[in-house]
């Protein structure tokens, strides 16, 4: 699983379906983080959740279970949509323009949108205050119409076996080109980042087309990492950033946009 916002994203859909209990998305979400809290993304928000605007929050053990009340309370209206996002500076579609949740989800990189497209809705984005807790904040956002899909189900499967191999011959460039150069074996280090996306489940309903589509993805994330990943391959110089950035960024771009179809596929409930 990519990131705490798809675990929460595929996990409470599951659970609103009435085919995951409470205790297994609050074990979901221990595997990003032991402990959870919420707060408030402003003084508006505070004020009409209660919730503290400060990094407050809850344990575990009670903010989980008010997390799930709120999405099920925004999801109660007809025509509302628990949705997913996964931003990146030049990419924001699907994103209400001019909000705080915008500019915090772009930060983070992930965050999640519930409501009916055109009214009020809310949005989540989770934070690391450090390595055992996961902070979500919460937002009163207006709900943007969904983006559409850039790809079918097929075509991200498609796109994603592609993307192995591309990740792949990516990886033997930057390593074998001077913007590489580290000692450790890249196979290890892509082996020690796939042990870690492991350790996150996907509810049972999940079809086993999306399933292969995240586990890819994940296959993917895991090769760009390495490839990236300071100081085995630093870039010395701006044209050796730019090569780096025009050989990895079209294939984070389609490995999101594969997760986004992927995710919203699983869990029809959602968009």
């Amino acid at each position: 699983m990519c990131s705490p916002s798809a675990t929460l994203t595929l996990w409470a859909g599951s659970w609103l379906a009435g085919r995951s209990a409470p205790d297994d998305v609050l074990e979901a979400l221990h595997a990003w983080a032991p402990r959870h809290t919420l707060s408030a993304g402003d003084p508006v928000t505070g004020g009409r959740t209660d919730l503290p605007w400060t990094a407050l929050g809850e344990t575990a053990a009670t903010a989980v279970m008010p997390l799930l009340k709120m999405i099920r309370q925004a999801l109660a209206a007809p025509g509302a949509e628990l949705r997913l996002v996964l931003p990146v500076p030049g990419d924001v579609r699907g994103l209400p323009v001019g909000t705080a949740f915008a500019t915090d989800a772009i930060e983070a990189g992930e965050g999640i949108l519930i409501g009916v497209p055109g009214a009020e809705g809310t949005g989540l984005i989770p934070y690391h205050e450090d390595d055992s807790t996961l902070q979500w904040t919460v937002y009163a956002v207006p709900m943007p119409p969904a983006a559409g899909p850039d790809m079918s189900l097929g075509e991200a499967e498609y796109a994603m076996r592609e993307a192995v191999r591309d990740a792949a011959d990516a990886l033997m460039r930057l390593h074998t080109t001077g913007l590489g150069g580290g000692d450790a074996d890249p196979r290890e280090l892509i082996e020690a980042e796939l042990a870690d996306y492991s350790r996150h489940t996907y509810p049972e309903y999940v079809p086993l087309r999306a399933r292969r589509i995240l586990d890819t993805a994940d296959h993917v994330a895991a090769i760009l990492t390495v490839a990236q990943r300071e100081p085995a391959s630093a870039p010395t110089s701006a044209t050796a950033a730019t090569a780096q950035e025009s050989l990895l960024r079209p294939l984070w771009d389609a490995l999101r946009a594969a997760r986004l179809v992927a995710v919203h596929t699983a869990a029809p409930q959602t968009r």
